[in-house]
């Protein structure tokens, strides 16, 4: 491709195929295994759900490396390499005897392989590529893991009931193999100034501070510096913005590995609770692009305070769902909530704290993260093996969501005091 033609869409397009993958053969395939494996093998819902507390583990502590890979290799040998690792780990999946089994497949080969091959991979590689146009283009990219969550649930579904749930992981591998290894690695490229061009297709640089939006549009806070990332982790801003996606996460996974297990057990068919949580992830795609758009015009931390409180109001439809529309209300209100949220994180902190170091910053905020966050699945599990419900769980994400809102409201834009350095080591 000429160098007069920008090549940022081609590489997006790569990055959505990573991230379609990635939703849809690991993110929101678990959930709808973890009612069949509890009941083939007799295995306790803590302990299958203790799979996704060591692959956030895993996720977690390995962050700074993730962020430091990413920084000295590019997005786009991390992606190769790490789902690579991750389709070997869903593979394994399939030829499971012990509950030890799961763990290590999908806890921890998997989990490290998506770490370095997918979110902050692809959201790095966007950060680089984009300014102006970065909340529509990371709302298109996370948009593909919506469209993944959508197909995937009840097909996997009716794949394990068909052929039985060993082909169904089999699968998974197959196709993660071929959208995120080989068709994300033909097409992505890591940043613009390595194919001698500038982010949005702009014939020189974009300043860092320079408010690049459409005439028209309102103005959106964009650093006036890239900061680094001890600057960064000083500031009350990041903080408040991590907090607000913790708050986050208890009820999303919550709802993504047990709502199939908790309408089962409220008398909804297998095939319709699968569905149920396919329309969420779905449903989504308008949160994720509806918020890519707005976040053109409006400041992220108002977009973060709306989408947890559309979630916090879908939770609680849920809890006094008696009928299939109820249900489908929740998943309605919380598919856009998260979608939303999915967007607005990343797009709030490449503005906030710049391109340079993005992929450092947040690969050193993911063991924090992982402290509070890893648990969210066991504990859910734990509350109802000991209660016999899972209400007590959704009553603590419902609790969090709200604090989540205020907490939003509090985010002010960092102001370096003095000039930040651009410094790789920090």
């Amino acid at each position: 491709m000429g160098r007069n033609r920008f090549y940022g869409w081609v590489a997006l397009a790569g990055a959505m195929a990573v991230y379609f993958s990635m939703c849809g053969n690991y993110v929101y395939s678990f959930g709808v295994f973890l009612p069949v494996f509890s009941e083939e093998f007799n295995w306790s819902r803590t302990a299958l759900s203790g799979t996704l507390t060591a692959s956030e583990v895993a996720h977690g502590l390995i962050g700074p490396l993730v962020g430091i890979s990413i920084s000295r290799f590019g997005a786009r040998k991390n992606i190769i390499v790490g789902n690579t690792l991750a389709a070997l780990g869903l593979l394994g999946m399939a030829f499971v005897e012990e509950v030890w089994h799961v763990y290590l497949f999908y806890g921890v080969l998997a989990g490290i392989g998506i770490s370095f091959g997918s979110f902050l991979s692809t959201t790095a590689m966007v950060n680089d590529w984009f300014i102006r146009r970065r909340s529509l283009a990371m709302s298109l990219v996370l948009a593909a893991g919506g469209v993944g969550g959508l197909i995937f649930p009840p097909f996997i579904s009716w794949l394990i009931t068909s052929l039985g749930w060993q082909v169904a992981w089999t699968f998974l591998a197959g196709i993660h193999l071929i959208l995120a290894v080989a068709i994300g690695g033909v097409l992505v490229r890591n940043k613009p100034e390595e194919m001698g061009q500038f982010p949005d297709g702009t014939v020189s640089p974009i300043a860092p501070g320079t408010i690049t939006e459409s005439p028209g549009i309102s103005r959106v806070y964009q650093t006036p510096v890239d900061w680094t990332v001890r600057a960064a982790l000083r500031t009350r801003a990041l903080w408040l913005i991590l907090a607000c996606d913790l708050t986050l996460w208890f009820p999303f996974s919550t709802l993504t590995i047990h709502e199939v297990a908790y309408l089962q057990d409220k008398g909804f068919t297998s095939l319709t609770a699968a569905s149920a949580l396919g329309l969420m992830v779905g449903i989504s795609i308008i949160g994720r692009l509806l918020f890519g758009v707005l976040g053109t015009r409006f400041e992220g931390k108002y977009l973060i305070a709306v989408c947890l409180a559309l979630m916090f109001t879908g939770m609680i439809i849920l809890m006094n769902a008696r009928t299939l529309p109820l249900v489908y209300a929740c998943s309605v209100l919380c598919g856009i909530g998260f979608g939303g949220m999915l967007v607005n994180v990343p797009v709030i902190l490449g503005a906030y704290f710049g391109r340079t170091h993005y992929a450092r910053i947040l690969g050193w905020t993911a063991p924090v993260l992982t402290v509070f966050g890893a648990g969210s699945p066991l504990i859910a599990g734990l509350i109802f093996d000991v209660t016999g419900s899972y209400m007590l769980a959704f009553q603590v994400g419902v609790v969090l969501l709200g604090v989540g809102v205020v907490l939003a409201l509090l985010i002010r834009p960092p102001k370096p005091s003095v000039s930040i350095p651009d410094s790789s080591h920090s």
